[in-house]
């Protein structure tokens, strides 16, 4: 007579979720679209019903580590991504040790958060921030790269950009004046549209010094328009208790932030950058010129475009 099993047998669904907690390294790369998650089941990756119930399954991975005392990363994994890393570190991207060590890969680049308990719905958009951020900089950052050096003193044009850049970004702090101020530069590329934003709080009578991470990736994004001469813009939105908020801008002309007048950033402001159809404006909100700029010196590069004609 055959025995009686006394345990029970654990289900598919059961043996997957054991599969995902093994893949863990102290961190998660997490399959946030639907198109990733099938994208990588040719890889390997642990299969499910569909993609809603791998993510509520990650999601109780995640939730029963933290019960545990375990503490997580999550980042995003990218197929194409992964694939790209596979193929330049030589590893099999079928086998679950390539899908480790592409998430140690993510930590030690900086593009995970930790995991602190909170729902995965709300934990994805901060995560789809983080990845916008990583590849804004690393394109910045290329542009930046192929600058080369100044034809008369050798100099790297990248380092005089950066370094125009940073008193750019630190006049017109000083310009905004007392205030919580939300600043964002864009420009234009080949490759699509880069932004980045910054929060500063100034105070009257001190000269604002913006060292956060937050201002190196817009001044990041300020000196690849420089040194590239792409057409870029700086809009700062100005807060203060019991006051209108204030928004004001610059476009980049010169090597310098030429201001725009109340009628122009009322225009930017207003106005879908997709279609080009007016949207209505703010309400609560007044459309300023902005103040005009003085950095501490004049930059001494001043080669190819300057972003003046690419804007005409």
């Amino acid at each position: 007579m055959a025995r009686q099993r006394t345990t029970p047998r654990p289900d598919r669904h059961g043996r997957r979720l054991d599969r995902v907690d093994r893949e863990l390294v102290g961190a998660l790369a997490l399959l946030a679209e639907e198109e990733d998650y099938h994208g990588m089941t040719r890889y390997g990756a642990p299969r499910f019903h569909d993609h809603t119930q791998y993510l509520d399954s990650v999601d109780t991975v995640l939730r029963s580590r933290r019960t545990g005392g375990r503490r997580t990363r999550v980042g995003l994994l990218d197929p194409e991504e992964y694939a790209a890393y596979c193929a330049g570190s030589g590893l099999d991207p079928g086998v679950p040790e390539s899908r480790q060590r592409f998430t140690e890969h993510l930590v030690e680049t900086g593009a995970t958060l930790p995991y602190e308990g909170r729902p995965l719905a709300d934990l994805l958009p901060d995560l789809a921030h983080l990845a916008l951020r990583r590849a804004t900089l690393a394109y910045a950052g290329e542009l930046l790269d192929v600058a080369g050096r100044c034809e008369e003193c050798g100099e790297s044009l990248a380092r005089a950009a950066f370094d125009r850049a940073s008193e750019l970004l630190t006049a017109a702090c000083h310009a905004l004046g007392a205030g919580r101020h939300h600043l964002v530069c864009s420009t234009s590329t080949q490759a699509g549209p880069l932004l980045a934003e910054f929060d500063i709080d100034t105070v009257p009578g001190t000269w604002p010094h913006p060292e956060e991470s937050a201002a190196l990736d817009l001044t990041t994004v300020l000196a690849a328009a420089l040194a590239a001469g792409l057409p870029c813009g700086l809009v700062a939105r100005t807060s203060g208790p019991d006051t209108s908020d204030a928004v004001r801008g610059w476009r980049l002309r010169e090597h310098t932030l030429r201001p725009l007048t109340a009628a122009e950033v009322f225009d930017a402001y207003c106005t879908d950058t997709e279609t080009g159809e007016p949207i209505p404006p703010e309400p609560g909100v007044d459309y300023r010129a902005a103040p005009v700029l003085t950095p501490p010196r004049t930059p001494h590069h001043d080669h190819g475009s300057d972003g003046e004609d690419a804007q005409e």
